[in-house]
């Protein structure tokens, strides 16, 4: 007699993340009640389950969604705003200006909700926000069916959020408080950066991580004025200076983490730390290379991270998967460093550890919530296929991914979104160009 579940879903390839270095072929993955039930050999799986729907992917790729590790969603509404500039020329001279103007919570639910559909077609299912009005973005998150990590930001100076870091804390707080129990929603104490947070706040993050296990998200090290600067205001890098604070620890996600010395890696390393890695935006802003091979020789945690799309300017984790694989070649010299399985644990797996949700998500692992993203190679662009997983790291775009669930529930169908309506999105994205378009050009 067979079992009934809700799904199963026939691929000609499966990439389960775990067991490592894995590629399964004419397999079936069971889901019931949003979870993985079973993966196993396609007769196996008739013999053993009666589903509700079934899914044939017959040319496909099916692996555990993407993990973005380091996202602004809502900046969408600012990308491409100012290009062309070094970090801090951009922060301060437009992006802040920018959004002294224009951030509301209106401003963060339409924002996130357009990076959410872009997210969505790339085959991202769980990101880690880091933006004002963290409730805002909690409702656009909800809205489009996803799983998100949701920051609570802190800096010292005042914004159209919050007054100063006690007020930026409390509100963080208390949005955590009113969100809990959101099955698809988790949360990580966000403070910007060493240069925009102080000593003291930085002792509030520690305390708060400790007791309330939560993943501390900061921007760290990306430049090398960043470093400079630090060294003529505290005597020490940043990263020390964190350790002195009690910030450097299991929790910390180390965003961009550019520019490392190899006692700063080994420090990383011993005090299990994360790196949020994210190649487009390093580069873009000419920020620099960060040192991936030497990290992942090491052992440290390595995520992979869009950031905002005023900085990259794509919310494309499989683009920026394969930038991570070629930069940490080119820049080690060693043409096996991240190859595609370690790249692709990179994209699912890393990140989905490093915010403490390895149990949930990230790999094929029965147990685990049905978070998957199918990419079709049905295109003689794209023949011919000898590893999938190069494949998917090497040849395949974002538009190559077909189908999308999260916890179960298809949000992706033939490339579609399913509850979305493009019409509403692109008259979000317009009203917000209309508004923000004729002041930022003074800017």
């Amino acid at each position: 007699m067979t079992e009934a579940i809700d799904l199963l879903i026939r691929a000609r390839w499966i990439i389960p993340v775990e067991p490592a270095d894995t590629v399964l072929e004419h397999h079936v993955l069971a889901v019931r009640d949003g979870r993985i039930v079973a993966l196993l050999p396609e007769r196996e799986a008739l013999e053993h389950y009666t589903a509700e729907r079934e899914i044939t992917l017959d040319r496909h790729v099916l692996m555990p969604g993407l993990v973005n590790l380091h996202c602004h969603a809502a900046m969408s509404l600012l990308r491409g705003l100012a290009d062309d500039m070094p970090l801090m020329t951009w922060l301060q001279d437009h992006i802040w200006p920018a959004e002294g103007r224009h951030v509301s919570p209106e401003f963060v639910h339409d924002g996130t909700l357009l990076a959410c559909a872009e997210m969505l077609r790339g085959g991202i299912t769980c990101f880690n926000d880091m933006y004002f009005f963290p409730t805002a973005a909690a409702a656009a998150v909800r809205e489009a069916g996803m799983r998100a990590v949701i920051g609570l930001p802190l800096l010292e100076f005042p914004t159209a959020y919050a007054t100063d870091a006690d007020d930026y804390l409390a509100k963080g707080l208390a949005a955590r408080d009113e969100l809990l129990g959101q099955p698809l929603l988790h949360f990580a104490l966000a403070p910007h950066a060493p240069y925009t947070v102080s000593d003291r706040s930085f002792e509030r993050v520690a305390t708060l991580t400790g007791e309330l296990d939560l993943p501390v998200h900061l921007h760290v090290h990306e430049t090398l004025h960043e470093i400079a600067e630090s060294q003529k205001l505290h005597g020490v890098r940043p990263l020390e200076r964190l350790r002195r604070l009690g910030v450097v620890g299991p929790n910390l996600i180390a965003v961009h983490a550019v520019h490392l010395d190899d006692h700063e890696i080994a420090m990383l390393a011993a005090n299990s730390c994360s790196v949020a890695h994210c190649p487009a935006s390093n580069l873009k802003l000419g920020s620099g290379i960060a040192r991936v091979a030497n990290l992942a020789a090491a052992g440290v945690n390595i995520g992979i991270g869009t950031d905002g799309a005023a900085s990259n300017n794509r919310l494309d984790l499989l683009g920026e998967t394969r930038l991570a694989a070629l930069l940490a070649k080119g820049a080690s010299g060693d043409a096996a460093a991240l190859g595609a399985h370690a790249a692709l644990r990179a994209a699912t797996l890393a990140g989905a550890r490093a915010l403490g949700l390895d149990h949930e998500i990230g790999s094929l692992l029965p147990g685990k919530s049905a978070d998957l993203c199918a990419i079709s190679l049905d295109d003689p662009l794209l023949a011919p296929c000898y590893a999938p997983e190069s494949h998917v790291v090497y040849v395949a775009d974002r538009e190559n991914v077909s189908h999308v669930w999260v916890a179960g529930q298809l949000l992706l169908e033939n490339h579609s979104l399913t509850g979305f309506l493009k019409k509403d999105l692109e008259k979000i994205a317009s009203i917000w160009q209309t508004r923000i378009s004729p002041r930022a050009r003074l800017a």
